[in-house]
């Protein structure tokens, strides 16, 4: 059988861009190289329990913002969302004091007013321009920190602002504002949780996808694309199984995609040079912690933890730390899942940004094969996380009944992302056309999407699937989804 789209791999890019072709009459097809759907998004099971990987919250789904149609089109707004709190859905603790991130544009500017009412006027001119973002053209080639300086003159207002943005990679010489921008704005928009974590959002993708006559198939590992005359005509997996299509889309990072290729003639050397010395983001690592019942009230916000107002240094200072777990972990995000039922919090999930430097002597080693070393490191970091967060959660330790670890090695293992980077590949200000990467490739029946072309999160994946499917589909398609 030739498939209209063959698309190689399963994260929300490739599901997404499964279901809106499926929709258009195509007959798709989706390889996935794993047992489990989902990359980013997919879950794993723990003593009866589901953890996510990558999902936490989500922005702008409510109506009249830009994920509500879309989500809409796709049939995920009948999934149960949660609203996070209004008067905070985001709370940013920086030493002692705490600040609330109010939803909506005037809110937010107000809320934090009260805090830092000398800057009043500058926190409005902030949120007109999260309002109305300006498109890449205007503003990629502008430093996200650089444009903060310049707007406001209080450094610890400058740390609260970006306190709640562990969502991207923050870092002074590199991020475009337009990558800092659209990471914050939906989420002032309104900000959602979701009852069972990603997993509902890929299943309801995966059965949008069956229901129109597609197929998924897992355990299908991509090893070569077979060329035919200038094109790609089929895939070749590792297990000998060969599927032809007459368009492909792959969600799998640029570096990976492209060595499927081997040495063909479709792909000119300075291409390959550019997409292989891409740098990318840093990792993440998450402590996973189950929590004795009754021990904790559900909270319905996220809770980040700074020790000092350092939130732009953080990964320099843990990579700088040498060893002294107390150095290490500076800043964490604490996530709450919903519970699936009653009001006490079950399940925590720590996060603090992970250099690839900390793992890369467990490299070439598997999951379950990494040796004590790892787990002692994986322990202290933990511990530390932990510590941090008693800040806010006073005598979380106590609470605590069983705990799960995962770090940027996990990540690279199960979404074959290059250094286990958690939001693909670094966009830099300084070479905006060069970071920020179009669908399009130099072979004419070959696409790309996810998280490593322009933005990344939940929105920015969603976004960037329209962008792909658009050029098989016309660029009318997308004002067709976004009305």
């Amino acid at each position: 059988m030739k498939y209209d789209v063959v698309i190689i791999g399963s994260g929300l890019g490739g599901l997404v861009c499964g279901s809106l072709l499926a929709r258009e009459g195509k007959r798709v097809l989706v390889l996935e190289r794993q047992a489990h759907l989902g990359g980013c998004l997919q879950t794993f099971q723990r003593d009866g329990l589901s953890f996510d990987t990558g999902f936490h919250y989500v922005g702008g789904l409510a109506e009249g913002q830009p994920l509500h149609s879309v989500f809409s089109y796709l049939g995920l707004m009948q999934l149960p969302w949660i609203r996070l709190d209004a008067d905070g859905f985001d709370r940013v603790t920086i030493g002692q004091q705490t600040f609330p991130m109010a939803e909506g544009y005037d809110r937010f500017a107000d809320t934090l007013g009260e805090y830092f009412p000398y800057e009043i006027k500058a926190l409005k001119q902030y949120v007109e321009m999260l309002r109305h973002l300006p498109p890449m053209e205007e503003i990629g080639h502008i430093c996200a920190y650089n444009y903060l300086q310049s707007l406001f003159h209080d450094p610890l207002l400058i740390n609260v602002l970006s306190g709640s943005a562990m969502k991207m990679e923050l870092r002074k010489d590199s991020l475009p504002l337009f990558t800092f921008a659209h990471g914050m704005s939906s989420y002032i928009g309104s900000s959602w949780r979701l009852r069972g974590g990603g997993e509902p959002i890929v299943l309801s993708l995966v059965n949008n996808i069956k229901d129109l006559g597609g197929q998924v198939i897992c355990h299908a590992e991509v090893k070569e694309l077979i060329e035919k005359e200038g094109r790609i005509d089929a895939v070749r997996c590792t297990n000998g199984e060969i599927y032809e299509g007459t368009s492909f889309i792959s969600d799998v990072h640029p570096q990976e995609t492209f060595k499927w290729l081997g040495d063909s003639h479709l792909v000119k050397n300075t291409f390959r040079r550019r997409i292989n010395t891409l740098e990318n983001s840093f990792g993440i690592f998450t402590v996973s912690l189950v929590l004795k019942k009754g021990a904790l009230p559900y909270f319905n916000h996220n809770k980040y933890v700074y020790r000092k107002p350092n939130v732009w240094t953080l990964l320099e200072e843990m990579s700088a730390a040498n060893g002294d777990w107390q150095k290490m972990v500076n800043g964490l995000m604490v996530a709450c899942r919903v519970p699936e039922e009653g009001n006490d919090a079950r399940q925590i999930d720590l996060l603090t940004p992970m250099p690839w430097s900390m793992c890369k002597p467990w490299e070439n080693t598997t999951i379950g094969h990494r040796g004590e070393t790892y787990e002692q490191l994986k322990g202290h970091v933990a511990d530390e996380c932990i510590r941090l967060a008693e800040t806010v959660i006073p005598q979380l330790g106590n609470m605590v009944e069983k705990r799960y670890t995962s770090t940027p090695l996990t990540y690279h293992d199960y979404t074959l992302t290059p250094c286990g980077s958690a939001y693909g590949v670094r966009k830099d200000y300084h070479n905006p056309l060069l970071t920020i990467l179009s669908p399009r490739t130099p072979i004419p029946n070959l696409l790309l999407t996810g998280q490593s072309l322009m933005l990344h999160g939940v929105e920015g994946v969603t976004m960037t699937a329209l962008h792909t499917c658009s050029e098989l589909l016309g660029k009318n398609f997308i004002q067709a989804v976004i009305k």
